[in-house]
C-alpha cells in the first residue's frame, strides 16, 4: 500500500505549502505523448482515491471513474477517442462518467451514515430527507421539473431562489460539473506523484457508453490518460492568455 506523497503537516515550520502547491499545479501540462513505462498500480489507485476527495454538490458524489485494464476494450476505447495519441500512447485510461439518478441512492447513504453518528443536526438529517428529493428529482417525462421551474420564476421575482436543476439538461450540467473537479484533483494527484496526464473530450461518446456498458443516465465528462512523458509529449510551451481577459473585479 503506498503512502500519500511525503510533506510535513500544515502547521510544520519547514514546508510551504503555497510553493509546493504551485509546483504540483505548474507540473501538471496535458501531454499528447506517453513511454510505455507503466504506472503502479499502488500509485493510480491512490491518484484515484484522492479524486474522489474533490467537493461535489451536496456531497452526492454524482461521479464514476472507469479504469480501463482489459486490453481488449483498451483498444476499442483507444479508436473510441479517435486514435489521437495521447490515448493509445499512454499506459493508463481513465473514463470520468457523471451520473445523473444516483444522487437518490447516495442521499440515503448519507442519511444511514447520519444514523450512526452521533451529534448530526436535525437540520441536516431534514435536507436529505426532504430538500434534496425535491431539488434533485424532475420526475417522469420531467413533469416534476417543469412544476419547479414555474415555482422558481415566481418565487425568484421577488426574492433569491436556487433556479437549477429544472430539467435533465440541467441535471447532466450539474454531474459534469462536480465530476470536472475530481478530474482536476486526479490530474494533480498524477503530477503529485511526477506522472503526466492528458484531459480529452475528443472521442465518440456513444461508442464509450456502449463499451463501458453504461446506464442511460451515465454521461461520459471526458477520458484521462497518464503515464511518463516522451520526447515530444509537449507540443510546445503552455500558452495563457492575459490574466486580465478572465479574472473580473466588480
Amino acid at each position: 500500500m503506498i503512502d500519500t506523497p511525503p510533506g510535513p503537516g500544515f502547521d510544520s515550520p519547514t514546508v510551504n505549502l503555497p510553493k509546493e502547491f504551485e509546483a504540483v499545479v505548474r507540473a501538471r501540462r496535458s501531454v499528447r505523448k506517453f513511454e510505455s513505462t507503466p504506472i503502479p498500480e499502488e500509485v493510480v489507485k491512490k491518484c484515484l482515491e484522492l479524486a474522489l476527495l474533490a467537493p461535489t454538490s451536496s456531497n452526492l458524489q454524482c461521479w464514476e471513474f472507469y479504469w480501463i485494464k482489459n486490453p481488449e476494450v483498451r483498444k476499442e476505447i483507444d479508436i473510441a477517442f479517435l486514435s489521437q495519441p495521447a490515448a493509445t500512447t499512454a499506459p493508463t485510461m481513465i473514463i470520468a462518467v457523471g451520473r445523473t439518478k444516483t444522487w437518490d441512492r447516495n442521499r440515503k447513504l448519507m442519511l444511514e451514515l447520519f444514523e450512526k453518528t452521533e451529534g448530526i443536526p436535525e437540520s441536516a438529517k431534514d435536507y436529505y430527507k426532504k430538500i434534496v428529493p425535491v431539488a434533485y428529482s424532475n420526475g417522469p417525462l420531467g413533469i416534476i421539473g417543469l412544476i419547479k421551474r414555474i415555482i422558481v420564476t415566481v418565487v425568484g421575482i421577488k426574492k433569491p431562489i436556487p433556479r437549477e436543476p429544472v430539467s435533465e439538461s440541467q441535471m447532466i450540467t450539474w454531474a459534469a460539473k462536480t465530476t470536472a473537479l475530481a478530474c482536476e484533483n486526479l490530474m494533480l494527484a498524477f503530477a503529485s506523484f511526477g506522472y503526466d496526464s492528458c484531459p480529452m473530450e475528443g472521442l465518440d461518446s456513444k461508442r464509450v457508453s456502449k463499451l463501458l456498458d453504461l446506464p442511460r443516465d451515465a454521461k461520459v465528462v471526458m477520458g484521462i490518460s497518464a503515464g511518463k512523458r516522451a520526447v515530444g509529449g509537449l507540443y510546445g510551451p503552455q500558452i495563457r492568455f492575459d490574466s486580465s481577459l478572465f479574472i473580473k473585479k466588480i
